[in-house]
């Protein structure tokens, strides 16, 4: 069978880590819910520091009100997941996260400011 000409030849290949919060979020006040969240981002600015994370943002105006923020990661997903299990935010309860591999045609998004290589080069088996 034919290869697809919409299909691309090669991909980019990032690790996506989407942040949501959990049915069971315990109830924090206002003071304890600011001390987190600087917390949450202080844990963030050090990933990107160290080069593990390369792009970073919260949602708004979703579908779903659950979801709450992305990141990409200069890492696999094991790594990724090990990486967020120590988020703040995370151990609180207050965020949960799901990890993926994100396929986008290769040269489609650059990360200028990355220090080094963010996905793997792939191509679709056969």
């Amino acid at each position: 069978m034919p290869r697809d000409p919409n299909v691309p030849d090669e991909f980019e290949v990032y690790t996506v880590v989407v942040l949501r919060r959990p049915d069971d979020a315990p109830d924090l006040s206002e003071e304890e819910l600011d001390e987190l969240q600087s917390r949450h981002l202080a844990y963030r600015a050090g990933l990107r520091d160290q080069g593990l994370l390369v792009a970073n943002g919260p949602f708004l105006r979703q579908s779903d009100e659950s979801y709450r923020g992305m990141s990409i990661f200069a890492c696999d997903p094991v790594r990724a997941a090990e990486l967020s299990d120590g988020d703040p935010s995370v151990i609180a309860g207050r965020l949960a996260y799901d990890v993926m591999e994100w396929w986008v045609a290769s040269g489609t998004l650059g990360f200028p400011q990355a220090g080094g290589p963010v996905g793997d080069r792939r191509s679709l088996p056969d």
